[in-house]
């Protein structure tokens, strides 16, 4: 009897302090692993049940493989819904780990950080003026996708997600088109939460150096003032001198110039709207880029996030309206810009050309030439640490411009083109008939495409364009985007050609470059005698080609095409005519009035 008492006892204290052993899985096997999505999830419902008035979790989405998309909503005060946060005016931090799922540390990072605010007493106060919005693993397929062999250039833990999800794409660069499920409903968070800081955890590729981590934030130009402002008080003033104070080494993002010698200077690695940070700037929001270095100890790594984490949030949660009035601001200049009729807005950048110097703080290496690759190869010695002065290229400047229009017209039948606005939750309003418009168009010739696919498309590299006007009637049905509206970048990013990600761009109206009518050509044989007979100039064009294009003049087919493409039977199928129309602010004026608007989500 007693042995039985004493056996039960036993096991009872032993279920109490598995209760009460808040140890994460990655800590329990000392970073030599990180935790499976079950277990994952496993470790935040027991801290939901744990502080049900600190935590709550929810389901976003389901991935194509049918697993659920989870995110932890994290408040001192229960605040757990947008409306809420709004009203007791807390700023919504929207911090996420794992969209490239071999590189985690922000799940094992913000497991630990929520252990210490709910149920471990250590940062009794750090959510009190925020409402944390996490993403623990966003491409959840491509986290469970793990193996050894997924990240030959990082240092642990010992099995690492796959860079794309189930259908091989990379999320981390389909924030404007948006082909993902995942990203689609990453999309509707946003707009439910509309957050005003997004913090991305990744790790890095790329050389050695003495850095915990590198960060990255999106240029000034790129930005409104009011956030850029922000954005450089709190986090180049404020929170990475406090970082540094805690022992750790970071630095600004570091894409060198030539990978085999650093001391060539580095350069801005080109973040754009496919991107989470150049996304978030469309949106008028400040983002963080944390890219942890690869070649550290996992711990290290995870410990380097938790406390970037931890101190930006205190930033924020010190002066929550100054971050709120940030965005507020960009919002309210971003819709009074409709009615500035010498706007401008920047599509492209550019480097620019006059450099400052950096402190780069690295190690001795040697360059030597490799007989297998046939050229340098580089090797570090970690130790011997060394600083060099190089030169950063990292600053940008406007590069092609557009006077934005006070609206765009998208056509009934561009289905694939309304259905992105839907996604990105762009307010227009549909014509209840047909409605015959005068506008500003787009004519685009000369294509040309990349040669091999990126992110499942063949990217639209060039093209000749210039504006004209354009009659025509819209079907019932077409859509009416006006730009009085705070997410108005995002409309101009999908819908300006030549817009770095601009569905045009990544092909969703490659249709428009295709004739589908043609000549025979015994028919444009007598076509060209008859065009020739006309027109001088056509002849005096059509022999310089000759002579100087020797493969146009060996080509029967192209000879031919010469004289259709001149034709009224070529012009008359509008090959390259762009399908979305731009409106003044007095044609906008003009339309009748329609169906009611379809609403995007307001702050």
């Amino acid at each position: 009897m007693y042995r039985l008492l004493l056996s039960a006892l036993l096991g009872l204290a032993a279920l109490a302090a598995n209760a009460t052993d808040w140890t994460t899985p990655a800590e329990a096997v000392q970073f030599r692993t990180t935790p499976s999505y079950a277990d994952t999830l496993d470790y935040l419902q027991r801290l939901q049940r744990a502080a049900p008035g600190v935590i709550r979790l929810e389901t976003f989405g389901t991935t194509p493989e049918g697993r659920p998309m989870t995110v932890v909503i994290a408040s001192g005060d229960g605040t757990f819904d947008p409306a809420a946060a709004r009203a007791a005016h807390k700023p919504v931090v929207l911090l996420q780990a794992g969209i490239h799922p071999g590189e985690i540390e922000g799940k094992d990072a913000g497991l630990m950080l929520l252990r210490d605010v709910a149920v471990g007493g250590k940062h009794p106060h750090l959510l009190d003026q925020v409402v944390l919005v996490y993403i623990p693993v966003f491409s959840v397929d491509g986290h469970e996708n793990s193996s050894p062999y997924h990240r030959i250039n990082q240092n642990g833990p010992e099995r690492m997600g796959f860079r794309g999800q189930s259908q091989y794409l990379n999320l981390n660069r389909d924030y404007v088109k948006a082909d993902a499920p995942e990203m689609r409903a990453w999309l509707r968070l946003w707009q439910r939460w509309l957050p005003d800081l997004l913090i991305d955890v990744h790790t890095t590729n790329g050389a050695d150096y003495r850095y915990d981590l590198t960060w990255y934030t999106e240029d000034p130009h790129k930005l409104d003032p009011a956030v850029s402002a922000w954005q450089h008080d709190a986090i180049v003033k404020h929170v990475m001198p406090a970082y540094e104070r805690r022992g750790h080494l970071a630095s600004i993002y570091l894409e060198f110039k030539d990978g085999r010698d650093p001391r060539k200077g580095i350069v801005n690695f080109g973040s754009g709207p496919r991107f989470s940070t150049g996304y978030a700037a469309l949106q008028n929001r400040p983002a963080l880029l944390i890219e942890t270095h690869m070649l550290k100890p996992y711990a290290n790594r995870v410990r380097a996030v938790y406390d970037l984490v931890e101190l930006l949030l205190q930033q924020v949660g010190a002066q929550p309206a100054a971050l709120l009035a940030a965005t507020a601001k960009a919002d309210a200049d971003t819709i009074a810009r409709a009615l500035d009729a010498n706007a401008r807005v920047a599509l492209t950048f550019k480097p620019d050309p006059q450099p400052t110097k950096f402190e780069f703080k690295g190690y001795a290496f040697t360059l030597s030439h490799s007989d297998i690759s046939n050229s340098t190869w580089i090797r570090y010695d970690p130790g011997q640490p060394k600083n060099y002065t190089i030169d950063n290229w990292n600053g940008l400047l406007p590069d092609v411009s557009i006077a934005p229009p006070a609206a765009y017209v998208v056509p009934a039948p561009w289905t694939a083109v309304i259905d992105r606005l839907d996604a990105h939750g762009i307010r227009y309003r549909r014509t209840d008939r047909p409605l015959a418009i005068r506008a500003e168009g787009y004519q685009l010739d000369d294509p040309k495409w990349a040669e091999r696919p990126f992110e499942g498309h063949l990217m639209l590299r060039d093209f000749r364009l210039h504006a004209v006007p354009r009659e025509v009637t819209l079907p019932a049905g077409s859509v009416v985007v006006p730009l009085d509206q705070r997410a108005a970048n995002v409309a101009i990013e999908l819908l300006e050609p030549q817009a770095p990600d601009s569905l045009l761009r990544w092909g969703y109206l490659d249709a428009v470059f295709e004739a589908k009518e043609y000549g025979e050509p015994r028919v444009v044989e007598q076509l060209a005698r008859d065009m020739l007979a006309k027109d001088p100039a056509l002849k005096a064009a059509f022999d310089r080609k000759l002579h100087d294009e020797p493969a146009f003049a060996a080509d029967s087919r192209a000879r031919l095409m010469f004289f259709f493409e001149r034709s009224p039977w070529y012009a008359a199928q509008a090959v390259g005519a762009y399908p979305v129309l731009r409106l003044g602010a007095a044609q906008l004026q003009q339309l009748p009035p329609q169906a009611p608007a379809r609403q995007a989500p307001q702050p």
